[in-house]
């Protein structure tokens, strides 16, 4: 079976955002000041505030697809100036052709790119069963569910061995049961795979799933005010864990703090209390 990716390749990518503030208009509203972060090779950082505090436009800058009226941003250490298969969005919506199938939706990439078919047809195959396609190659697009037409779109996305993967808010339009597994199979994805997370969400269970730092924002204008960590076991994110709930309690009260409604953070979670639970009995 080919390797989806190739070993000798450089795992994640570093994202560096310095002074970026934006404005749609001359005369609008300022919808990102100052605006200055990281995320570290390999990590998942999850962007969280209300409507309207600029997270999306935060990632599309980070993505090229929008650029800033100042400051920059960096992807190892390279200029931001427009979209490049290194850094790959995946929307709200999946944006597949419904006239093809689903491996001509996932292979057009490495079609436009002039890959031999036979690669392109062996790639597609591994990523379908990576993303647990398996059987739904000759499918239209059309005749599969919400949740399988973003795992359609997730193949694509993988399929010319992005360094960043970037998500706008991808799972926000689909049943809880589905978004929930979708949530679990990227993280996996890219844990495996070295691939730099950005996710944008107002969910804080989805944070606290899928990320390893929260940057929450506040609006008008949009900014950072605080950074979350998300001390939460990488092996098993279940959202009723203990070490979750305090995650998500911790995040919750930054999210408020933002917005003006204080609240108390829970306390951390004693070291020892990991040693209570032996063969599932507390």
């Amino acid at each position: 079976m080919q390797t989806i990716y190739p070993g000798n390749r450089r795992p994640g990518a570093h994202i560096g955002v310095t002074g970026v503030s934006h404005r749609y208009r001359r005369n609008a509203n300022v919808a990102l000041s100052g605006v200055t972060c990281e995320v570290k090779p390999c990590e998942a950082v999850a962007l969280v505030g209300r409507s309207g505090c600029g997270k999306s436009t935060l990632l599309h800058i980070m993505a090229g697809l929008t650029l800033p009226t100042a400051g920059e941003v960096r992807i190892d250490g390279a200029l931001v100036q427009g979209p490049s298969p290194r850094w790959i969005v995946m929307f709200q919506q999946p944006h597949l052709y419904p006239w093809m199938t689903v491996e001509q939706n996932v292979g057009l990439g490495m079609k436009f790119a002039g890959r031999p078919r036979k690669e392109i047809r062996e790639r597609v195959r591994d990523l379908l069963g990576l993303v647990e396609l398996e059987g739904y190659a000759g499918r239209n697009v059309q005749d599969i569910s919400g949740g399988q037409q973003q795992r359609v779109a997730l193949a694509r996305s993988l399929a010319v061995q992005p360094e960043v993967l970037l998500l706008d808010e991808p799972f926000s339009a689909l049943d809880a049961v589905t978004r929930r597994a979708l949530q679990r199979d990227v993280r996996r994805i890219a844990v495996e795979y070295g691939i730099t997370l950005v996710i944008v969400t107002h969910d804080i269970p989805e944070a606290v799933a899928m990320a390893d730092r929260a940057l929450v924002m506040a609006s008008d204008p949009g900014r950072i005010v605080e950074s979350v960590p998300i001390e939460v076991n990488r092996n098993d994110r279940d959202r009723r864990a203990a070490d979750a709930q305090v995650a998500q309690g911790r995040l919750q009260a930054a999210f408020e703090n933002s917005v003006g409604r204080t609240t108390a953070a829970p306390p951390a979670r004693p070291a020892q209390d990991s040693l209570k639970i032996v063969g599932g009995h507390v």
